[in-house]
């Protein structure tokens, strides 16, 4: 499967997005997934059948081994980096299979983006697309990998999911695993693998912290109502209450604004050791129930064999697992 195919199942086939698209072709779901963060290298390995984990192992990454973004390259310490997923495989005992990999948020942007009329055929949706998003893209045409899916509006018209990401950069991560004999067959940001885990019966918005950067996400009913990643001033450590609010505040109020109602939960996560004091000060301002994302999951949602991840806060590996049927 080439490049743009991974990062279009990826993004085509996230849990909450299919419940709202009936997609003909089914998702890949590699006995393998390995999520490649600025922390730590994190995988694992189903057995057969898929219902249960049969190897597992973390690794952390030593400061500034990687920054994630889209533009420039992310592997600032590519033997460190190397030298922890060969760790990982090692491990897992995984050679020459398929894996889903799950990469830093900044790398992939994702768009929401509404059209009267939009083209059937990709031919003539991807020139449109480009032309629609050539100033929020900053490297060349030809460099972009680009992948989209329709949604239901909010109004009349066509709701298009779209991802671009470098070329150059996902192949910075797909050569990773490359090296130790796997074909990543599926490329997903971690967010989006993450969103499985959200309860999106009311409307509900996911704020994730990794290193310096925050991505929020707002789903309801299998719609992907708002996405937004962006780098903090601060390390996940230091981050306030306040400067959590302060960039949340702009994609809630662009949702209660398109929507005409506000958001009914918050979820949070990488902040899961600090949430009694984001707690309160969240609540107060949003006005609804503030959790944890992994803590809170949908009731019976995550089974007893994804303990493993859950103790480790691999949101998006557990919500991986969950898009996978495990």
């Amino acid at each position: 499967m080439s490049t743009a195919d991974g990062i279009r199942q990826g993004i085509y086939r996230n849990a909450i997005i299919r419940r709202a698209a009936q997609w003909l072709d089914a998702m890949p779901h590699p006995a393998v997934v390995c999520e490649i963060s600025e922390e730590y290298v994190a995988a694992a390995r189903w057995n057969r059948s898929g219902a249960s984990i049969e190897a597992f192992a973390v690794e952390p990454l030593p400061p500034g081994a990687i920054g994630a973004t889209a533009v420039e390259t992310n592997l600032l310490d590519p033997a460190a980096v190397r030298n922890a997923v060969n760790k990982v495989f090692s491990r897992l005992q995984a050679r020459k299979q398929d894996a889903a990999l799950l990469v830093p948020d900044a790398v992939i942007r994702v768009f929401v983006l509404h059209f009267d009329v939009f083209p059937r055929s990709a031919s003539e949706a991807l020139p449109l697309l480009r032309w629609r998003l050539k100033k929020s893209v900053p490297f060349e045409a030809e460099e972009t990998l680009i992948s989209f899916m329709r949604q239901a509006p909010r109004e009349e018209g066509v709701d298009i999911v779209t991802g671009l990401a470098r070329l150059r950069i996902v192949r910075e991560y797909e050569q990773l695993l490359e090296a130790e004999g796997m074909a990543p067959g599926v490329v997903m940001s971690s967010t989006l693998a993450a969103l499985p885990l959200l309860d999106d019966r009311h409307p509900a918005l996911l704020a994730r912290v990794s290193g310096k950067t925050l991505t929020t996400a707002i789903v309801r009913e299998g719609i992907l109502c708002g996405y937004r990643c962006l780098e903090l001033p601060a390390q996940q450590d230091a981050v306030t209450p306040q400067m959590l609010l302060d960039e949340i505040y702009p994609l809630t109020a662009y949702y209660e604004d398109s929507w005409s109602e506000g958001i009914a939960l918050v979820k949070l996560a990488g902040l899961s050791s600090r949430i009694e004091e984001f707690q309160g000060p969240l609540e107060r301002e949003l006005h609804c129930p503030v959790g944890t994302l992994l803590a809170a999951a949908p009731a019976g949602l995550v089974s007893s064999d994804l303990q493993p991840l859950v103790q480790h806060d691999l949101d998006a590996m557990v919500g991986w697992a969950l898009n996978r049927g495990a």
